[in-house]
């Protein structure tokens, strides 16, 4: 949609003229290298000017036929990918761009790693080659109709027959359907399926089994298979693209070696034996995936507040009560004071998403070293971060549409669609308040353990200095003392000590352990939730530490990293205020100072937003375009909708106009 409706003028143009910082080298700093905003921008770019990849009237089509405009998609993407020679990371950014929910995310996100992560060597060898030409469709069969977050309480079995050499996949019960897996529905060949291995007459619990559902020849179910789509979900367009599917087997038979078999296997006899690779290694899949959840995040947050920046400073509403021009809406404290966190989260979830890469290198180095000391706090840390950073984006981005007033609810704005498209994002790998009490626990036991000595590792280290976090007091006296990073961190620390340490002694006090978990799990969620807070400012500020380059791009990213610690303290004041972390007056400070920072972002609100470097294209909104020239565009966009392609509507003759001639045919009572 660049340059789109009404010529070449930059609408925004006074907006940019203002910024104060180099916009380039913030695109650098946002993307991690030069050489990645290169290699986004040329994919975005190739992909915006590809007519098969329009998306503007996703929204408008049958589901039917927005299914079909997903396979051709698909398709035309791995054309393009073969012909072009495109690397894995070209690849991987172009099928971004694309930016449609579709079974290749599955194939490409689930069902490659999990056959790399727990297929044997041989299994690899057999299964990658298939799946990387897609000469076989895999998707990742696990959820159930009545089984989600409980891996372990899954229903389906998979009877291990010692006479044939083969396993018998089964769905016992009406619940232990296999129901959510995406690309299951239509499209996939394959699963990998997530079943209890029975053998010998006793259940070893869950293993995963690739298992074929279609034939290749003509993509029918095979038999025992019975399988479709779960219907409708909520949005238009959005996730309505993909296949979301229901899958019952009656008894199907797969050959004995179609089990994965890295961590364990079964013999030709029926023995249950584990391989001696260490089944820590799975975790390193779980810290990965998440990675990645966390980095969709940053773009999908990065995404609404775009649209809703560039919108804000083109809409007028109301002005001086003498008369005069309206004012621009991104000047009203109340649009800053609720627009601005979220942009300064998106760059907070940026970052702590690029360390999150580290992360994941450096597990993945110390399992292979058979290392698991930093095992248990790296889960917890990316569970923590998965469920925070969902649930602030999928809140931000329904904020965002709020602060676009009334055009943010038309489809067109971009902002519905989003929306729904992510939203799932709180339930799928792990529901977010399930992932949150995991990691409380993870904190109960570490802070149970500081007593004997243990030292916490990683993330959880500070929780080492408990003499001094329990009593040391803020010394923050004016507003701008809380420009301070030290006295930022120092404060996010004892806060979430403190709400840690006080939840361990009131567990201590419950009749069991378990009773006492019960019973302070609303509190257990908050002291999760301080923890990852922590963790993001953290992160941000050791950012801060590193060289960045361009003019005043570093001091801009310290604006933001205090706007996002400082609307935290404002936003969660109780904890702060209730575990003496910081006094009544220290609040109002943070508060004070907040406001101030808010008057800097907006000189360089909408400058901050083009360092995304988004193509109109991508953002998918009329409110959102480079180029601010929104109401021609919101006109033209209405046009196109399909019950404006005939004047008189379709049931006019039938249903209107009886009416309005009063010809209604009124049975008698």
């Amino acid at each position: 949609m660049e340059g789109g409706v009404g010529g070449e003028v930059d609408h925004l143009a006074g907006e940019r003229a203002t910024a104060q910082f180099d916009v380039e080298h913030m695109k650098v700093a946002w993307a991690g290298s030069r050489h990645a905003v290169d290699v986004a921008d040329r994919m975005a770019r190739l992909v915006a000017s590809d007519p098969v990849f329009r998306k503007d009237n996703r929204t408008m089509l049958p589901r039917k036929e927005l299914f079909k405009d997903t396979l051709r998609k698909a398709a035309h993407a791995w054309k393009r990918i073969v012909e072009l020679r495109l690397t894995e990371e070209e690849a991987n950014l172009l099928r971004l761009y694309v930016d449609q929910p579709g079974y290749v995310d599955l194939h490409w996100g689930m069902f490659v790693p999990a056959i790399k992560g727990q297929g044997t060597e041989e299994q690899q060898k057999k299964w990658l080659p298939l799946a990387y030409r897609f000469q076989i469709i895999g998707c990742y069969a696990q959820t159930e109709l009545g089984h989600g977050s409980n891996v372990q309480g899954l229903e389906t079995t998979a009877t291990f027959d010692p006479k044939t050499d083969e396993f018998v996949i089964h769905s016992p019960t009406l619940t232990s359907s296999k129901w959510w897996p995406g690309g299951l529905g239509k499209a996939s060949t394959h699963a990998v399926v997530y079943a209890r291995l029975i053998t010998e007459g006793k259940d070893y619990g869950i293993h995963g089994f690739i298992v074929q559902l279609r034939s290749l020849e003509d993509h029918s179910p095979l038999p025992g298979v019975t399988l479709g789509d779960i219907g409708g979900k909520f949005g238009s367009g959005a996730y309505n693209s993909m296949d979301n599917g229901v899958l019952r087997f009656d008894h199907v038979r797969i050959p004995r070696d179609q089990m994965l078999m890295r961590l364990s296997q079964v013999t030709k006899e029926g023995k249950y034996v584990h391989s001696d690779v260490p089944k820590q290694l799975l975790y390193g899949t779980m810290v990965f995936v998440r990675q990645t959840i966390v980095a969709d995040a940053s773009k999908a947050l990065s995404r609404a507040t775009c649209i809703a920046v560039r919108y804000s400073a083109i809409r007028k509403q109301f002005g001086p009560q003498t008369g005069g021009p309206e004012t621009q809406v991104l000047n009203y404290k109340t649009q800053q004071s609720r627009l601005f966190p979220l942009l300064a989260s998106a760059y907070a979830f940026r970052f702590v998403g690029e360390w999150l890469k580290w992360l994941y290198t450096d597990v993945t180095h110390k399992l292979e070293a058979k290392d698991f000391s930093t095992l248990q706090e790296a889960h917890a840390c990316t569970a923590g971060l998965k469920a925070v950073t969902t649930s602030a984006t999928a809140d931000g981005i329904e904020e965002c549409r709020k602060l676009c007033g009334g055009h943010g609810y038309l489809n067109s704005s971009g902002l519905p669609e989003l929306f729904a498209i992510y939203v799932p994002a709180c339930t799928y790998e792990g529901d977010n308040v399930v992932l949150l009490l995991q990691v409380a626990r993870f904190l109960m036991k570490t802070v149970s353990q500081l007593a004997s000595g243990k030292q916490p590792v990683g993330t959880t280290a500070y929780m080492g200095n408990i003499q001094y976090l329990m009593q040391c007091k803020c010394g923050v006296n004016t507003a701008e003392d809380w420009l301070n990073p030290a006295a930022i961190r120092e404060v996010f620390e004892a806060r979430a000590l403190r709400m840690a340490v006080n939840c361990a002694q009131n567990i201590n006090k419950a009749p069991s352990q378990e009773e006492g978990f019960y019973e302070l799990s609303p509190d257990l969620l908050e002291v999760a939730v301080a923890h990852i807070q922590l963790i993001i400012v953290t992160k941000f500020i050791e950012k801060l530490e590193q060289d960045i380059p361009g003019e005043g791009v570093k001091e801009q990213l310290r604006i933001l990293c205090n706007v996002y610690a400082l609307y935290l303290v404002h936003k969660h004041l109780g904890d702060f205020l209730s575990t003496g972390s910081i006094t009544a007056r220290q609040g109002a400070l943070a508060n004070e100072q907040l406001g101030k920072l808010y008057a800097q972002v907006r000189l360089n609100a909408v400058a901050l937003v083009d360092a995304f470097n988004y193509t109109d294209h991508y953002l998918g909104s009329v409110l959102g375009r480079y180029d601010g020239n929104v109401y021609p565009a919101l006109y033209e966009e209405a046009w196109k909708d399909p019950l404006n392609d005939t004047d008189v509507p379709d049931g006019y003759q039938e249903h209107l106009r009886p009416l309005l001639k009063q010809q209604l045919k009124l049975s008698r009572l």
